[in-house]
Formats: C-alpha cells, sequence, structure tokens
C-alpha cells in the first residue's frame, strides 16, 4: 500500500488516502516519487474539463510534472535498473505511430497513442508511480540537477522548447517575444536564451503590482 492524493468525484475533496502500490507493466518501471509539481492542467482535469480522466474512471490520483527514483523494473525495459533517478516527460509517446516517426524524424511528445500519468492513468500525487515505454521516454537525471528542477522538465519545459525551437524553429541571434510569463511563458524565457536568441521579450500581461522579473529575458514589459 501507500499514500496518494485522491478524489471520487469532479471538483470534490482530493484526501490523502491508503491505495494499493501498482506494479510495473513489461515495458515500464515504478518510480518512488521524490518531487511532483502543481499544474493548472492538474485543475482542469479535477474540474472534468478533460475527457481523458472521465475516459479512466474516478476515483482519481492526479499530477504529472514527476522525477523520482526507480524502484521496480519490468522484464522487457533495457535501460534502467533499480536506483536511476529519473526525469519524466509529460507525453509517454508510443514511438511507432505515424505522428512519432513521420519521415524518421521522431518527434517524442506527439503521438496518437500517447499516456499521460495524471490523465490517462493514475499520476503523481502519490509515494509511488507506475509509468509504462520507460525506455523511450525517460531520462537519467544528470548529477547536480535536483529532483525539483528535474520534475519541471518534464511539462513545462517540454511544451516550451516545442514550441520555441521545433515550431519557432529558433535560430542564433533571432528576437523572441513571449505574452504572458507564468511558468510556460518564463520557460520559453529560458530556452530562448539558452538557444541564444538575441534578445528575449518577456512581456506581462497582468496587473499585478509586483510582477515578477524573469533574469533571462533582456526586455521585460509590463
Amino acid at each position: 500500500m501507500m499514500q496518494a492524493a485522491v478524489y471520487r468525484s469532479f471538483g470534490g475533496p482530493i484526501e490523502v488516502k491508503s491505495v494499493p502500490r501498482p506494479k510495473p507493466t513489461a515495458d515500464g518501471v515504478v518510480i518512488k516519487v521524490k518531487a511532483t509539481g502543481v499544474c493548472r492542467s492538474d485543475w482542469h482535469g479535477w474540474k472534468g474539463h478533460d475527457s481523458d480522466i472521465a475516459d479512466h474512471g474516478l476515483p482519481f490520483i492526479p499530477g504529472h510534472e514527476v522525477s523520482g527514483i526507480v524502484v521496480e523494473v519490468g522484464p522487457d525495459v533495457r535501460k534502467f535498473r533499480a536506483g536511476d533517478r529519473v526525469a519524466v516527460p509529460f507525453i509517454l509517446s508510443c514511438g511507432c505511430c505515424r505522428e512519432c516517426d513521420p519521415g524518421g524524424r521522431n518527434r517524442p511528445t506527439i503521438c496518437e497513442r500517447q499516456e499521460q500519468p495524471g490523465f490517462t492513468m493514475m499520476g503523481s500525487f502519490a509515494e509511488y508511480l507506475a509509468l509504462p515505454r520507460a525506455d523511450r521516454n525517460l531520462s537519467v537525471i544528470p548529477e547536480g540537477v535536483s529532483f525539483v528542477e528535474a520534475a519541471a522538465l518534464g511539462c513545462r519545459f517540454t511544451t516550451a522548447y516545442r514550441a520555441v525551437v521545433q515550431q519557432g524553429d529558433i535560430q542564433t541571434r533571432q528576437t523572441v517575444a513571449v505574452f504572458g510569463c507564468g511558468g510556460l511563458g518564463l520557460s520559453c524565457v529560458m530556452i530562448a536564451a539558452a538557444a541564444a536568441a538575441a534578445a528575449a521579450a518577456a512581456i506581462m500581461t497582468h496587473d499585478k503590482p509586483n510582477p515578477p522579473q524573469p533574469n533571462t529575458a533582456t526586455v521585460c514589459l509590463v
């Protein structure tokens, strides 16, 4: 058994309960959760706005921004073993559909048969989390990167990378304007800076008296 945050109705109470500890699939692992974030998508799921959770059925464990330590490994897993520190992407792609591999481009964040912790399957607001398709999707956390830092990578930074690098096709010395600087917008600014953009303009569209100032942006407009 393990402890997990569970809701039994959309918009209802989220309570810490004892639930069965998950087992790994043949191609998956079970991790001990070391850090997990709270995303706006978790709120939407809890409110009943996501059909994947409705299809899965209640009660449900939310959460998808996660990192942890591998504690169990399925028989078909080759890249990971117990004790590995791993980061988890929001999209667990299959690797064989037309979106995953159109013309050999291998786009792991786009999948017709995607699995998503906290949406198509139980999520990370728990002591342990089962993750299928481990060899394709999980990444070992480098030394010097904390579990908290790694947990932020799989959702907001993956989304930002796809927007700025894959779709935006940013080139060195280009200028990037990011409208709105919540978690995702700030991640876009950081990705642009890491890609050697000439300028990353963070344009904040709210009226808070002391808005956050992204320290990687070269221009901040409030």
